[in-house]
């Protein structure tokens, strides 16, 4: 633990930005898991709704710089690739 007074207070910041981040980086895997588990059901409606939750989740994510904006990007297109393969 830090000797100086700033850092002890940037110590505590740093743990609740930390579990903050944690609760944003769950919803954003929360958010992939229902998309995929509809698609497997292959329930296109449910598949399309949570497909479009996942991608405003995962934007926002990546606008704070809790996941990176080519991972957002990349789950994003795999996302609507699996939607779309059951539409057919």
């Amino acid at each position: 633990m830090a000797n100086i007074k700033s850092q002890k207070k940037r110590a505590l910041t740093n743990r609740k930005r930390q579990l903050a981040n944690l609760g944003q980086k769950t919803e954003v895997k929360s958010s992939i898991k229902k998309v995929l588990t509809a698609v497997e059901a292959k329930d296109a409606e449910a598949a399309a709704k949570a497909c479009q939750e996942a991608t405003k989740v995962l934007d926002k994510a990546a606008a704070g710089h809790i996941v990176n904006d080519n991972y957002a990007s990349r789950q994003k297109s795999r996302l609507a690739k699996a939607v779309n393969s059951i539409e057919k």
